[in-house]
């Protein structure tokens, strides 16, 4: 891959597995030093075995715990950030989760814990993030942009999701801090935009897709007929961090092999 971040210090949330992994490690390959966040000692193994994937590959970064949900944690990580590496250039909002319910058995403290990683998480580290960007204004010699903050979304910033309505919520509101931060800042030239995955196969999701019957099932949903994997998702934070997306801010891309055209209307519904 060609070392279109070469320079810049990029953190990723929630990046010890799944979707985080894929992102992190594509950042690297493009040249940027990625820090490696997870939330707690739980997770700190899988976090340090990503990190030695990236050194053995070539690249350079570092592990950093931070529930991104608990303010005084995350100022922590980004002053440990920039006391380590001078600034950060690049944030991938990826840190979520589930506690899924029907609507009417939902407790109180599934849908605070969804909100307050998936949402409150992405307004605690895009503050940071942006407070850091407006202190040290531009870095010409890496970038056109003075920051670039990419927000993880779903495709459930689109569409309803039953069972599931902390989660979706949570995703539409992203959709808006992300639109109104890139509106906001626009002008101090700080580009946000979000990612819209629909069904990647990693393990939040491994009963979509772990055994052929679900597999089947999920196809249904699917026009391009195969599940994404973090790598692709990866690819597009790429693009998104890079300068070949200068012109792109305020956007929600959509990478879900044609989940929203609805494909289970495709004969009539």
């Amino acid at each position: 891959m060609e070392k279109v971040l070469k320079g810049q210090i990029a953190l990723v949330t929630g990046a010890s597995s799944g979707i985080g992994t894929g992102v992190a490690k594509s950042l690297a390959e493009a040249g940027a030093t990625v820090v490696i966040n997870h939330s707690s000692a739980l997770s700190h193994d899988n976090a340090e075995a990503v990190l030695k994937e990236i050194t053995d590959a070539g690249g350079a970064g570092m592990t950093a715990q931070c529930d991104v949900s608990k303010e005084d944690e995350v100022i922590r990580m980004f002053a440990d950030i920039v006391a380590t590496y001078g600034t950060i250039d690049i944030l991938v909002n990826n840190a979520g989760l589930q506690r899924d319910a029907k609507f009417d058995e939902m407790t109180l403290e599934q849908w605070n814990t969804v909100i307050n990683i998936n949402l409150t998480g992405q307004f605690l580290c895009a503050r940071e993030a942006i407070r850091e960007f407006l202190r040290r204004g531009p870095r010409p010699e890496v970038s056109a942009a003075t920051g670039k903050i990419i927000c993880m979304s779903s495709v459930h910033e689109l569409i309803p999701w039953a069972g599931h309505i902390n989660y979706a919520a949570s995703k539409g509101a992203i959709k808006m801090l992300m639109q109104s931060l890139a509106q906001e800042y626009g002008d101090r030239r700080i580009r946000v935009n979000s990612i819209c995955p629909g069904a990647i196969q990693t393990p939040i999701n491994k009963a979509a897709w772990d055994t052929p019957q679900a597999l089947n099932s999920l196809m249904t949903l699917i026009p391009y007929n195969r599940i994404g994997q973090p790598a692709d998702v990866g690819n597009l934070a790429v693009f998104l961090a890079s300068d070949l997306s200068d012109y792109i801010t305020g956007a929600s891309i959509f990478i879900d092999g044609g989940m929203t055209v609805f494909e289970s209307f495709a004969t009539g519904g």
